[in-house]
Formats: C-alpha cells, sequence, structure tokens
C-alpha cells in the first residue's frame, strides 16, 4: 500500500468544479492584485479567527517580516523566539536586521518553554514570537504577561495552526499580530505562496496595508518605505472557498489524530503526541511522533520502503544552523530542541485518509518498533 505524507488531490476533486468556475469569473475581470477578493477574504478570516482586523500578504514569511517592520524593529533589537520552528520565524526577524533569540521549547508540546523567556529579556529585547506548532497552541497567558511586564511587542506566528484554540480563543486573537501561512500544505492552503497579518488594532492594520505596497499613500506618495507584499486575487478566490472547507477538514485531522491513537496505544519505544491541558483546539497540521534516537532513522528508512510517508520537521534546531553560528551557540545549549531534532517523525495526517491506511501505517511502524 501506498500512504504519501500529504495528498492534496482528493480535496481539490470534491470543490474543483466551484474553484473553476470562480476563478474564470476572475480571469474574465483581469483583476489580478488585491482588489474586492482580497477584501472579502481579509474580513471572512478575521472573522474566523476572532479577530477585528486583517491584511492579506504575498506569504506567511513575509507576514512576520511586515508585522515586525510594522513596529520599528531593526538593527540592534532583539526578537526571542523558539529555536525549533522553520526557519521563515527567525529568517524574518534577521531580514529586518534584528538579532533572534533562541529559546528552549517544552518537550510535550514543541512550543516555547514559557519558564525559559524572562530570562532572556534585556534592554535591546523589543518582541515575542511564539510559535503554534504543527497546530497546537502556544501557552499563551504567561507570555502576553511576561510582554506586558517588559512593554514588548507579541507577534502570533501561527502558519500551521488557523482554527488552533487556546483556552477557547482562536489563536491570532491575543497578541498584537497574528501571522498565517496559506502555503499549499497548510490546512488552508492556496494554490502557491499566501499569508496574512490579524490584529485587534486597526491602527496596526492601517500600518501594514501601507507597508504592504511600497509604503504608499495615497497614490505615488511614500511617507514610510514598505515593499511589495499585495496577494494575489487568485490566492484569495481559493482561498474564500476553501475557508467554507476547514472545519470539516480539521475534524479530519483530528479524527485521524484519535485513531493513530487507539492504533498506537502502548507500543513500547513510542511517544505519541500530547495535547496539553489549555489546547483546547489541536488541529493537527502535523502528527508528530518520538521514537529513541539511535533507532530513529531505521524507522525512518522502514516506513519509507513500506510505501508510508514520512518527514522530519525540524532535524536541525535554528540555534545549529550555519547561517547562526555568529550568535554563539553551543550544541547541547537548549537540550529539548535538539532532542526533538533527533527523536521526531511526522506520519500522514492529512483529513482524507482512510481507516485501512491508518491500519496500515500503525501495522509498519508496530513491526518496526518490535
Amino acid at each position: 500500500m501506498n500512504v504519501p505524507l500529504l495528498d492534496l488531490k482528493p480535496q481539490y476533486e470534491t470543490i474543483k468544479d466551484e474553484i473553476t468556475h470562480s476563478l474564470e469569473e476572475l480571469y474574465a475581470t483581469q483583476n489580478f492584485i488585491l482588489g474586492p477578493h482580497v477584501e472579502a477574504l481579509e474580513q471572512a478570516v478575521a472573522a474566523y479567527c476572532g479577530c477585528g482586523y486583517a491584511c492579506a500578504v504575498s506569504s506567511g514569511s513575509d507576514a512576520l517580516i511586515i508585522a515586525l517592520m510594522a513596529e520599528g524593529i531593526g538593527p540592534g533589537d532583539e526578537v526571542i523566539t523558539s529555536t525549533y520552528t522553520f526557519f521563515a520565524t527567525a529568517g524574518a526577524i534577521s531580514r529586518v536586521g534584528a538579532t533572534p533569540v533562541f529559546v528552549d521549547i517544552d518537550s510535550k508540546s514543541y512550543n516555547l518553554d514559557v519558564s525559559a523567556i524572562e530570562a532572556h529579556v534585556t534592554s535591546r529585547t523589543k518582541a515575542i514570537i511564539p510559535v503554534h506548532l504543527y497546530g497546537q497552541a502556544a501557552d499563551m497567558d504567561p507570555i502576553m504577561e511576561i510582554a506586558s511586564r517588559y512593554g514588548l511587542v507579541v507577534i502570533e506566528d501561527a502558519a500551521q495552526a488557523i482554527g488552533t484554540e487556546y483556552k477557547g480563543r482562536r489563536v491570532c486573537a491575543m497578541g498584537d499580530y497574528g501571522c498565517l501561512s496559506f502555503f499549499p500544505s497548510k490546512n488552508l492552503g492556496t494554490f502557491g505562496d499566501a499569508g496574512m497579518v490579524l490584529s485587534n488594532n486597526a491602527e496596526k492594520i492601517e500600518r501594514i496595508k501601507i507597508l504592504r505596497n511600497h509604503g504608499m499613500s495615497p497614490q505615488y506618495h511614500h511617507q514610510v518605505i514598505g515593499g511589495n507584499f499585495r496577494m494575489d486575487a487568485l490566492h484569495a478566490v481559493i482561498l474564500k472557498i476553501k475557508l467554507k472547507h476547514l472545519d470539516t477538514w480539521i475534524e479530519g485531522r483530528q479524527r485521524n489524530a484519535a485513531d493513530y491513537g487507539r492504533l498506537l496505544a502502548g507500543v513500547k519505544g513510542l511517544v505519541l503526541p500530547t495535547e496539553m491541558p489549555y489546547s483546547t483546539r489541536h488541529t493537527y497540521n502535523q502528527y508528530v511522533i518520538r521514537v529513541q534516537e539511535t533507532r530513529r532513522q531505521a524507522v525512518w528508512d522502514g516506513l519509507r520502503k513500506a510505501g508510508v510517508g514520512c518527514a522530519v520537521y525540524y532535524p536541525v534546531p535554528l540555534h545549529l544552523q550555519e547561517c547562526y553560528r555568529n550568535l554563539g551557540y553551543a550544541a547541547g545549549e537548549l537540550p529539548a530542541s535538539e532532542s526533538a531534532a533527533a527523536c521526531t517523525l511526522a506520519l500522514p495526517i492529512y483529513p482524507e485518509l482512510t481507516m485501512e491506511q491508518k491500519q496500515y501505517v500503525a501495522e509498519v511502524l508496530k513491526g518496526l518498533l518490535a
């Protein structure tokens, strides 16, 4: 049997006709940059996330960059974030000229260890970027308390977590900014790169919208230097259609996670994902298991040989990446993140998985760990 890590084709088949029709209508207008479709998507996603305002941008990476730009964060400033995440989180900090300050993770949630944040706050610290990794919320209340006490901006990296909830509140609605990615592999993905910045502060989003279009307001007048961070209308058309189905797709991912939990319960040498008590809605962009470091490569190879798609997110923590060698971090300095990088493995979790496929994945994994 073949079980890919991700298969977007079954999802597309269910909405193909609606997307084709809507795109043909867009093609007839020949209006491809920003416009009414983008504005409608901004309103819909803001409402879905429980936020007052939103600004659609060109990617999730650009969402982080433009949020930092809007706060004037740059050279000489420090931004605290997780070392165990996709590179874009730290890359955005570096792109604006600031310095990422890496903090270790909680080994159960894979998100920021909130007990370690305060020790990294200095006079140069300007912001915290918590990451809601794999679709589970970071522990936001302590993060917001620390930020309030030190006057720091909080930018939620929710690239993998649209619809995720923390104590009943949607991510993106708690920090000063929330950043989404609509990369194709995300739970709400488009046909390319796109993203969004959300906030409950109208003035912040108005500034983001000016920066999104080269800092232009009004036309051909530039009081600030922005960039080309605009969303194409094509993506807005696709995402508006997909957003109507998102909750159903999330339920499918949650159902798959529950099935894996039953099928893999009690397997020796295997640690399954933990849903934290404050995580009232885990959306499972990834389903990440943990095995012994000495066995990870053999399990990885065995799954792939058996036709089961799997991947490691992420094999090298950011503090040990070559490009950050100048920051002076040493191996062993952030041990929970380094352990996760050495021991974790992601299994297929996309909503269209059949029970037969899940049972096959479980049986292969059990055999490899026997």
